[in-house]
């Protein structure tokens, strides 16, 4: 039986570079957009609104400030109040392209994604992390229909954002591992192109340089990885070439830590911890987290063992249809044990 060829969506427009906010007017009105709605926080707002307003010159302008909030109810109830645009546009950190990202889907126009930081691969992925009761839970929406991103906007990011990028990026290691795990028991089918572009993704970022984290070369290439990773995701229509157990072990701990950190924090510790699981170049993650600086930084975070132990057991909770190591006991065991007995991670846990 043959099967048919997969339609996927993935970003028209895709400019990475320096300087590249300038051309942000010409290029939408390239593809038909003139009236344009902006998504941006307080901070954003003040330190690039003139530079957006001047971009988008001779284009139709409004803007909409965001408050926050990133409950799905708060979000769905905004949405319908912003007038007709041909296309909206969200500039800030993940908390505010996920929410530009899912009114764009409710409300059918195109979405173009500038991120002001590198913190996590949520500018460029189908998925959204929006509060549902009160919990933090994975939404689908659309791929963004383009993306601008600036080289010289997201060096100005805090290093610890930066820090939580590469974590992010490098659970797709992890991720692939837990994908080949579930395939193997029946639970899942791994989608061969989207594991490649995936792998491809995170290799190379591998090879770049890191003596100097807000060096071009390093962002550039860790925002082209991570939007290889997001069309990753719209391939095999699920999270799971960027998402395994490590991901379900930052849920937990946003939902029941006392002091949870950064998504892509927690995601790049708890891809170390699964990486020794599966034994599965964890030496080459040891090299990289070492070499960038983010073993270091997370020493002085204060990160509590006890967290990522009761994260561990509480992982399969999480999203009990995936089928990841941490789903079967004895490597969750073998996880506790690894937090306990690894050289790297005693220096980093209390």
């Amino acid at each position: 039986m043959n099967r048919a060829v997969t339609n996927i969506s993935i970003p028209a427009i895709m400019d990475i570079g320096e300087n590249v906010m300038e051309e942000l007017g010409e290029r939408l009105r390239q593809h038909g957009f003139s009236k344009v709605t902006v998504m941006w926080d307080g901070f954003v707002a003040e330190s690039y609104g003139r530079r957006v307003a001047a971009a988008l010159d001779g284009c139709s302008i409004q803007t909409m400030l965001l408050d926050g909030s990133s409950d799905i109810h708060d979000i769905t109830e905004r949405a319908f109040g912003i007038p007709a645009s041909d296309v909206l546009v969200g500039m800030g950190g993940g908390a505010v392209i996920d929410v530009a990202k899912y009114t764009a889907f409710l409300r059918k126009i195109p979405m173009i994604s500038i991120p002001t930081s590198a913190s996590n691969d949520g500018f460029a992925s189908s998925g959204c992390s929006l509060k549902i009761n009160g919990k933090k839970t994975s939404v689908p929406a659309k791929i963004p229909y383009g993306i601008v991103a600036e080289l010289g906007i997201l060096q100005k990011a805090p290093a610890s954002f930066i820090f939580a990028g590469i974590g992010d990026l490098m659970s797709n290691i992890t991720a692939l591992y837990d994908w080949q795990f579930e395939q193997q028991r029946g639970v899942s089918e791994v989608n061969a192109f989207a594991e490649m572009l995936s792998k491809k993704a995170v290799n190379s970022f591998i090879r770049t340089p890191m003596t100097d984290i807000h060096a071009p070369i390093l962002l550039k290439e860790l925002i082209s990885s991570m939007t290889m990773s997001g069309i990753a995701t719209e391939i095999s229509g699920s999270s799971a070439p960027i998402s395994g157990a490590e991901h379900l072990i930052s849920h937990a701990l946003d939902q029941w830590a006392e002091k949870p950190q950064a998504h892509g924090i927690q995601v790049g510790v708890a891809s170390y911890v699964m990486a020794l699981v599966q034994e599965h170049r964890y030496e080459r993650m040891r090299k990289v987290f070492t070499r960038t600086g983010f073993f270091d930084y997370v020493k002085t975070l204060g990160m509590e063992q006890a967290d990522f132990e009761m994260a561990i057991d509480r992982a399969p909770e999480i999203k009990p249809n995936r089928y990841t190591y941490l789903h079967e006991e004895r490597y969750r065991m073998k996880a506790k044990h690894v937090l306990q007995s690894d050289p790297v991670l005693q220096t980093i846990f209390l």
